[in-house]
């Protein structure tokens, strides 16, 4: 029997349950028990992160994943025809200790992406019509934005923010970008800040965490860094085995109990039901209703959680025969709307230098269904090829990811009133603790940071 790699780390993943914890004692309900010192949910960046580093500090962990594999948002296309491979989700990080450290340790080598070589199509993807009357800002522009970011230093830390928060941080990012004067740049801001559709139109605060202070120092300074073997999973891959018995995949929760004295979380596995009992829980998912369903969420934790506002996000890996390695990118001919394009779109078709091969990124303002997602990209590309701005093809999917629900937020009404006191207030509240996106923004270098600073009051 031929296993590919995901199933022999799957595969690995299970047996080390096994290995590690030994026959398993069942309770009255037929449920094989595991007790940690900690229970983690969610393997994306920061749950990983997290259970490695409770690991070297000496406290038992395990890792529960929905997902046959670790990673989260990390995902690596592997190309059958040409051998190439292409991250279509997270493609980089920032030259930070915390990145260094855990790749090094991980013996997963970095590099500094190579320069974007060649021209930048411009089109709108709602007409398929070439949109010849804007001009791409050079990269330096930037710097006049990283000054905006330099006056709200804290942002790059999570969401411990002043009372009361500066009017600015709660305006339309639209207003802010008329009164820094950076307008013109809107078209570029989206593509470094892809992720929501109606991010320019949702308080600023969001734009500004996402399109941060070290992403733009890194753009600026071209110190960026990804992975040499262009393999960003591959880290993820090896935390796996590392985890060995202590990772659960294809687990969905049942129920999830606690109190001052710890908790319980119930989970059905390919293996069969399993009850863990711990002492503290990290809870890594988004922190949305739908996702907490099967918690004893108290009324300060429901009213906290029921204001998010989830966003879409999704990634498709397109054979696209014919079609020259040249990204093209969805802006609108409107000057009225500083050329933003219309969405739910994609926001670029980018090669990938792999023949053939493009990543589309789409964007929401709300979560969508994958079929229609799906359906939307092909409308748009039908499009492109009835105006001639790419030859005739038939497109094919070889791999589609829903990142959904990315950057949930809250109104500027509920910032102001105080809502990220509350959900931080919650950190420790009935033995749980809370890292992940929706406790500081959609970065894994930053979460990675975010969570290390948590781990003591683990």
């Amino acid at each position: 029997m031929n296993l590919s790699r995901k199933q022999l780390l799957k595969a690995m993943a299970g047996a080390g349950a096994a290995a590690v914890v030994g026959p398993l004692p069942a309770n009255a309900s037929g449920s094989r028990v595991i007790e940690r010192d900690v229970c983690v949910l969610g393997g994306g960046a920061s749950g990983s992160y997290a259970a490695v580093r409770l690991r070297d500090l000496g406290r038992s962990v395990v890792l529960v994943e929905r997902k046959d594999r670790l990673g989260g948002h990390t995902e690596t296309f592997h190309d059958p025809v040409s051998g190439g491979t292409a991250d279509i989700g997270v493609v980089a990080w920032y030259d930070f200790p915390v990145v260094r450290d855990l790749f090094g340790r991980f013996d997963v080598p970095l590099r500094t992406p190579p320069a974007a070589v060649g021209t930048i199509r411009f089109a709108d993807f709602r007409t398929g019509q070439v949109v010849d009357n804007y001009l791409m800002p050079p990269v330096g522009r930037m710097a006049e934005y990283a000054e905006v970011l330099e006056q709200y230093p804290y942002l790059d830390d999570g969401m411990d923010l002043p009372d009361p928060v500066p009017h600015e941080l709660l305006a339309p990012f639209r207003d802010v970008m008329v009164k820094h004067g950076l307008s013109d740049m809107a078209p570029f801001l989206a593509l470094h800040s892809q992720g929501r559709g109606d991010l320019f139109d949702q308080p600023a605060i969001y734009m500004m965490k996402y399109l941060n202070l070290p992403s733009v120092r890194a753009t600026l300074t071209g110190t960026a860094l990804t992975t040499s073997r262009r393999d960003n999973s591959e880290l993820y891959e090896k935390i796996t085995t590392h985890l060995g018995g202590d990772v659960l995949l294809d687990a969905r929760l049942t129920a999830v109990q606690r109190d001052g004295a710890g908790v319980r979380v119930q989970a059905g596995t390919p293996q069969g039901p399993r009850t863990i009992r711990a002492r503290k829980l990290v809870v890594t998912v988004p922190p949305l209703l739908g996702n907490l369903a099967p918690f004893d969420l108290d009324s300060t934790e429901r009213a906290v959680f029921s204001r998010w506002r989830p966003g879409g996000y999704y990634t498709s890996v397109l054979r696209l025969p014919g079609v020259p390695q040249v990204p093209i990118q969805n802006i609108s001919a409107d000057t009225a709307r500083f050329h933003m394009p219309s969405m739910p779109g994609i926001y670029i078709l980018a090669p990938t230098g792999i023949p053939d091969i493009f990543i589309a990124y789409y964007g929401s303002a709300q979560p969508l269904p994958d079929a229609h997602v799906r359906a939307d990209i092909v409308a748009a590309l039908d499009r492109l090829q009835n105006t001639g701005v790419i030859p005739a093809t038939r497109p094919r999917f070889e791999m589609f990811s829903s990142h959904a629900p990315f950057l949930i937020s809250v109104s500027a009404r509920d910032i102001a009133n105080g809502f990220y006191r509350r959900l931080n207030a919650l950190q420790g509240h009935n033995s749980t603790f809370y890292s992940g996106a929706a406790f500081h923004t959609n970065d894994s270098t930053l979460l990675w940071r975010f969570t290390e600073r948590l781990l003591p009051r683990i």
